[in-house]
């Protein structure tokens, strides 16, 4: 496909390559493979359940890992607007009538004075309709509560990030999800001297209005918890941007402009590998609770950590067994024997390789970054996940996987999903560093022959997007993975507006 001189200075300016458009082009043509599934991770095979004392053990290793000097970071991607979160109240503002009918309409309404912001609402709806939430709700208007809410004459929620929305209430406060994560990060990442540092990842447009929260909470939060916080920010890269197309296949214009699209949370690869530490927790923004139900998300955190850390001491001190030239048959044997068992790696036909070969690969397997990912047990119907998957190479590994992956047109595949028992709440802890420490390059680790095409639309015209590999699906396909099941009270997304009247976002103490 030829690209014009035009298209090109456009490309260039982004910062990308005409072979990455070229073969963006090509994977709409093509579609990306489905990734071929041996079978669900269980308990039985590839989830690890920890005992009591195996909890106890672990959070030993991590408290005793943080009396060091190693370097802890808490990633957060934020950068999403809270728009889907308020879905039902943008419909219930076009809608011919006007009290609420439908039950997510009327929860909210019947319950508004729950809600964090339930105040600084009333205020807005105050200043500019001179009446309160109460008296708009008896006088038939609680369109004008919802334009309040939404609006940029009120609260603007519709078009701010997550992380700027007031969550949860408390006798002397009220927390947005991004102080929820300052409190959160001090509990289980802080290092020997004291600090917490958390990267959030935002948009352009919403970086001023972070910069300016935190600049308003920090001292405040730093003197009741006696930590010092370093908070840092970065933006999706423009290069990590995609074409996007028409429906046969050719560049999507606009004005004769070549039309690009973020890539997706995969893109954030690229900020994850400009970031420098030993361990890096990931975690949703909206994945939040108060104070009193914080025990266990904690208590959890550091048992994943815990397990990174004890699994990557092993690995190490293998990986330097293995620059020797001596090294025995038995002790290659009992580092195969940890790479399958413990990182999850499967040669079929291991017992055929000679003994470099073995070496060979064991180096290969052992020497590249490792997460620790927590599961929650399915409690509805099973979609992407935990599952044992085949490599380009012919081994096997544990995959965080979406359903898109999955053919799900093929029955037997489809059943091998079906039987999946857990589902991934992006509950991670990374170890980046090598055992020499240096960084490794984490883009090294990408399955680029992974990705997700959707159907979007643009000035009233369909057009086809491309995602990059996920984050924590292809964006850390080759990485060594470990999956832990942690308890379903660990995770509490808030996707729409009504889950912050969820009791576990009700309590406070």
């Amino acid at each position: 496909m030829m690209l014009s001189n035009k298209d090109l200075q456009q490309i260039s300016e982004k910062c990308i390559s005409e072979s990455q458009i070229l073969n963006q082009l090509k994977s709409f043509e093509t579609g990306f493979p489905f990734l071929k599934i041996i079978s669900a991770a269980s308990p039985e095979n590839g989830i690890t359940i920890a005992s009591d004392a195996q909890l106890n053990d672990l959070l030993e290793a991590w408290d005793a890992y943080l009396k060091g000097n190693a370097s802890i970071l808490k990633f957060v991607p934020a950068s999403g607007a809270a728009s889907r979160m308020f879905k039902d109240l943008y419909e219930f503002l076009d809608a011919d009538y006007a009290e609420p009918q439908k039950p997510a309409e009327i929860k909210f309404f019947t319950e508004i004075k729950n809600f964090a912001f339930y105040n600084a609402l009333n205020e807005c709806c105050l200043k500019n309709n001179n009446k309160s939430i109460d008296d708009l709700i008896k006088n038939g208007e609680p369109k004008a509560i919802v334009s309040n809410l939404l609006n940029s004459n009120g609260l603007n929620y519709g078009a701010l990030p997550k992380g700027l929305l007031l969550f949860h209430t408390y006798n002397n406060e009220k927390r947005t999800s991004l102080q929820e994560h300052l409190v959160e990060g001090e509990l289980y990442a802080s290092n020997s001297s004291n600090e917490v540092n958390i990267h959030f990842t935002v948009s352009t447009e919403h970086r001023q209005l972070f910069e300016n929260h935190v600049n308003d909470t920090l001292s405040e939060y730093e003197n009741v918890l006696g930590k010092r916080f370093k908070i840092s920010f970065s933006e999706q890269k423009p290069s990590t941007d995609t074409i996007a197309v028409d429906e046969q296949n050719q560049p999507f214009r606009e004005n004769g402009k070549l039309v690009f699209r973020p890539g997706g949370h995969g893109a954030l690869i690229e900020n994850l590998n400009d970031l420098n530490a030993d361990v890096i927790f990931i975690k949703n923004i909206d994945n939040v609770v108060p104070d009193s139900l914080k025990d266990q998300t904690v208590k959890y955190k550091k048992a994943i950590a815990g397990l990174l850390i004890k699994l990557q001491q092993k690995a190490f001190e293998y990986l330097q067994l293995l620059e020797k030239d001596n090294t025995s048959i038995s002790s290659l044997h009992e580092i195969a024997l940890f790479c399958e068992k413990e990182l999850n790696n499967i040669h079929p036909e291991i017992n055929k390789l000679n003994e470099n070969e073995l070496k060979q690969y064991l180096k290969s397997k052992l020497n590249r970054p490792i997460r620790v990912c927590g599961m929650v047990k399915n409690t509805g119907e099973p979609g992407g996940g935990p599952f044992l998957t085949v490599n380009a190479d012919g081994t096997v590994s544990t995959q965080i996987l979406e359903s898109s992956q999955i053919d799900l047109s093929n029955p037997t595949e489809k059943a091998k999903m079906m039987h999946s028992t857990h589902f991934n709440p992006v509950d991670l802890v990374c170890g980046v560093k090598n055992y020499k420490g240096e960084k490794f390059n984490l883009l090294q680790y990408v399955d680029k022959l992974t990705g997700f095409i959707s159907s979007k639309s643009k000035g009233g015209k369909e057009l086809k997007a491309l995602e990059l590999p996920g984050l924590w699906n292809g964006a850390m396909s080759d990485w060594n993975t470990i999956f832990v099941e942690v308890p379903i009270e660990t995770f509490n997304p808030v996707k729409t507006v009504n889950d912050l009247l969820r009791p576990e976002h009700q309590q406070i103490r």
